[in-house]
């Protein structure tokens, strides 16, 4: 079933396959991928991840319905408060008028009756004091402005809302299968190629990053390996090449000239391999093989329109072998002291010349 998803997830994002190898030789080809408390490590952040965004939406969903029934029924209430004051008013109103007709009618023979019976009127009662109640603020107070703002809807807009909760809830649901590929592909498809000559690193799904680096202009490895990674056996090894350098608050200045194993748990192993090719490719002298390209497309392109060039500078390997076998003669003639330019072109023993020279300069 996932290998089925994964292809089609992979077919979908249109995500190449596995890179090639970069330059070098195939018998020297090494691949590394990232180690399995790596996947571990990212599918548990995936799972927090999304069990903090259930757990909002379920918060938020709870609140909607609390904020939408408190809504109803204070609207209901304040209908009933409005009408009861009304019938009550009302009411009052007829009150008083009666009282008026009958103390019309009474007229001043009820207040001397009052007066001969001695009594009194009674006492005006005392008002009530009015205490002020705080304005609520905080989580009451933001509450209580959803159901002020609730009361102010209109009918209609309750199934507009309940339709987007139910649209949101379908979202988060659809999305737990295509986010739980992406995140497993994400670790299936890291690529950590390493040759005699050059490494290739590979990363990403949604968004997919490869960078090369030579070796001709690699300049440092170093691996760095924080407490939680120290605990899951995992580490990272730091690739940096010329122009890649730190500044000073400690931060590359140039991502394409840095490049990151993330997560391999074989970093010291990785390291001791890209240091000893490093090794290697400097003691053999061999520069970067683009610019070794570049100079003979350009001196092809000089030879075909007719421009005289200088030879080629002899080959690594045959200025070793005569530097170490005398019998083969000195790889290059002397040149008098007083010269300022010299051709200094190698010799067999036998007087035979190779296809290789080279001009050098005092």
């Amino acid at each position: 079933m996932y290998n089925r998803y994964s292809s089609l997830v992979l077919r979908w994002l249109k995500v190449p396959p596995e890179p090639h190898p970069p330059f070098g030789d195939p018998a020297s080809l090494r691949v590394f991928r990232a180690g399995k408390n790596y996947y571990k490590l990212r599918m548990f952040g995936w799972g927090v991840a999304e069990f903090v965004a259930f757990v909002g939406i379920l918060f938020w969903a709870l609140v909607f319905v609390y904020v939408e029934e408190t809504a109803t029924y204070e609207k209901a209430r304040r209908t009933t408060t409005a009408q009861v004051v009304a019938e009550h008013k009302a009411t009052l109103a007829a009150q008083a008028r009666q009282a008026a007709e009958n103390l019309k009618t009474a007229g001043e023979t009820a207040l001397k009756n009052m007066k001969d019976e001695g009594t009194k009127s009674p006492a005006p009662a005392k008002k009530p004091v009015k205490r002020r109640v705080p304005a609520g603020g905080g989580w009451n107070g933001f509450i209580t402005g959803l159901v002020e703002i609730a009361i102010l809807l209109p009918p209609w807009a309750f199934p507009i809302l309940w339709g987007l909760k139910i649209a949101g809830l379908t979202a988060y649901l659809l999305q737990l299968p295509l986010t739980y590929a992406i995140r497993r592909l994400d670790f299936e498809m890291r690529w950590y190629v390493v040759t005699d000559r050059s490494l290739r690193i590979r990363t990403g799904v949604w968004s997919v990053q490869e960078s090369t680096m030579s070796f001709a202009n690699l300049q440092q490895v170093e691996v760095s390996q924080g407490p939680l990674q120290r605990l899951l056996g995992l580490a990272d090894v730091k690739v940096q090449s010329a122009g890649g350098s730190d500044n000073p608050h400690g931060k590359p200045q140039d991502d394409l000239h840095t490049g990151h194993f993330h997560g391999v748990d074989n970093a010291h192993e990785i390291r001791d391999l890209i240091q000893e090719r490093l090794r290697r490719f400097r003691e053999s002298g061999l520069g970067d093989p683009d610019e070794a390209r570049q100079a003979a497309q350009v001196a092809a392109q000089l030879h075909a329109a007719g421009v005289p060039t200088a030879p080629p500078a002899p080959d690594a390997d045959v200025l070793t072998a005569a530097a170490r076998d005398p019998a083969l003669g000195s790889p290059w003639e002397s040149c008098h002291p007083a010269a300022t330019r010299c051709s200094m072109e190698r010799t067999w023993a036998d007087g035979s010349v190779p296809n290789s020279s080279a001009r050098m300069s005092r």
